[in-house]
């Protein structure tokens, strides 16, 4: 188990039963950013990712 898998796991069982949508998921990760800037890198790759999920070519 990752280390971050505790915090996912505790977003799936505080949140799990929202619905929220790609917008919303934006502007709460471009607040994260604003507020920790260190992590700017991985939630540019992880939005990046998210963005590019259905792209055959990767």
């Amino acid at each position: 188990m990752y280390f971050t898998d505790r915090g996912i796991e505790e977003l799936q069982s505080r949140r799990g039963d929202e619905e929220v949508t790609f917008a919303w998921l934006a502007e709460q990760l471009s607040t994260f950013v604003d507020l920790n800037p260190d992590f700017e890198i991985p939630v540019e790759r992880l939005a990046t990712w998210l963005a590019r999920l259905d792209d055959e070519d990767e």
